[in-house]
């Protein structure tokens, strides 16, 4: 028998039994304009939280599974759908894992816009952390401001890569074509502007004795378990840990980027909030540097078998349309062995394990993305607080579903 059903045959007769006392209460599934399809499943002592159980699995698309039936090229636009807020870093790492594969050199203009582009990309991410956050704390105002300059980041996707939020734009070699022409001024304007709408965000929230009181000493994640439990990215470095990929495993040039990692060791939602706020200045500072010491030269491999040749090539010779046809028609082969590239993404370390048996589709595509092992810890968090905090923890570890139920 297990321990409740153990627990009013054990109490002294006349006592009320403390598991009967307990209440469980269901905590979504929510719709997904929120944080998501979640559902948690709360055991409540009063409001006091006994135990937190997440029910996963109610957006699966086996996207997994889906990449096995597609060519290497063809799962870059499945990349996008996973995590819908930080597309970019999704097409990095899957691309990173099958070049690694492929032993191919990508040019240094291309490892730039992508390191530019993977950090507007991160803005964005935290923004709608931000701004949603926020206003489950009950500070609405601030989601109309967070979303006033995700828009804007928004159209600066649409302009390089013709989509707003799946933008597919980077290629297994490379980009799949030159940025616009007055694209990097574009970049250059919204960032000059970018610190002081933090400024903004910080002057409403950061001295808000009501947002304080919500989320200081609240949901306490130690650096031990927090590490145990496979946590990355701000609730890691939020809890004390100094630890970032692009730092500490540098990929596609961040090596030569100044920056600093904001690390915190309070280890609550209030550090997550500040770890967060601090990240975003960061970024601006490398995306600045991005932009200062842009390289010339091509955005695609020398590799005509693997990279789509120029259209205008297509147009006077001859092989550059056969390779097109083929590639697209065929695929291309990639050499049989195993990869794993891990990159730092806007919610933590997201990683691509991809397996090839030498065809042109892969044999294994795992997706290691933070919000599983982040979502996990967030009964180590709550326990023993009030509901009302459960959800600031949610906000505070910003979780994307998608991630989630692959």
């Amino acid at each position: 028998m297990s321990d409740r059903a153990l627990a009013p045959v054990l109490d002294l007769p006349g006592s009320e039994s403390t598991a009967a006392r307990h209440m469980i209460l269901n905590m979504g599934p929510q719709h997904p304009a929120t944080h998501g399809v979640l559902r948690l499943v709360v055991e409540l002592d009063g409001e006091v939280i006994v135990s937190v159980k997440p029910q996963i699995g109610y957006l699966h698309t086996g996207i997994e599974k889906t990449c096995e039936a597609k060519f290497y090229q063809q799962v870059v636009p499945l990349t996008d759908r996973i995590n819908y807020l930080d597309t970019f870093s999704n097409n990095l790492c899957y691309c990173l894992a099958v070049e690694k594969l492929l032993g191919l050199e990508i040019p240094e203009r291309a490892q730039w816009i992508r390191v530019l582009l993977t950090e507007l990309s991160r803005l964005n991410s935290h923004l709608i952390w931000l701004g949603t956050h926020a206003m489950d704390i009950g500070a609405l105002t601030v989601f109309l401001y967070t979303f006033r300059e995700r828009e804007e980041i928004l159209r600066l996707f649409e302009a390089v890569a013709g989509q707003r939020m799946m933008a597919s734009y980077f290629r297994i070699g490379g980009l799949s074509m030159e940025p616009p022409l007055d694209f990097f001024d574009r970049v250059q304007a919204f960032i000059r502007t970018f610190p002081e709408k933090i400024d903004e965000y910080s002057n409403l929230l950061t001295g808000n004795p009501i947002f304080i009181n919500r989320l200081k000493g609240v949901g306490y994640l130690s650096a031990a378990d927090a590490i145990a439990l496979g946590v990355s990215g701000p609730p890691l470095r939020a809890s004390g840990v100094d630890f970032d990929l692009r730092r500490d495993m540098p990929y596609s040039s961040y090596e030569k980027f100044q920056f600093q990692v904001p690390v915190s060791t309070d280890g609550d939602c209030w550090a997550r909030y500040l770890v967060r706020l601090i990240e975003m200045r960061e970024s601006v500072k490398i995306i600045q540097q991005a932009l200062d010491g842009m390289p010339d030269g091509p955005v695609k491999a020398d590799a005509p078998k693997v990279v789509l040749p120029d259209r205008e090539k297509m147009k006077t010779q001859m092989e550059a349309l056969i390779h097109h046809f083929k590639i697209v028609t065929e695929g291309f082969n990639v050499p049989a062995g195993e990869v794993y590239q891990g990159i730092e993404c806007g919610h933590g370390q997201m990683g691509y394990y991809v397996v090839s048996d030498g065809s042109a589709k892969p044999y294994r595509v795992h997706m290691r993305y933070p919000s599983f092992p982040t979502l996990q810890a967030i009964e180590t968090m709550c326990k023993g607080r009030l509901i009302a905090d459960l959800v600031a923890v949610i906000g505070s570890i910003d979780i994307v579903l998608g991630e989630i139920d692959r």
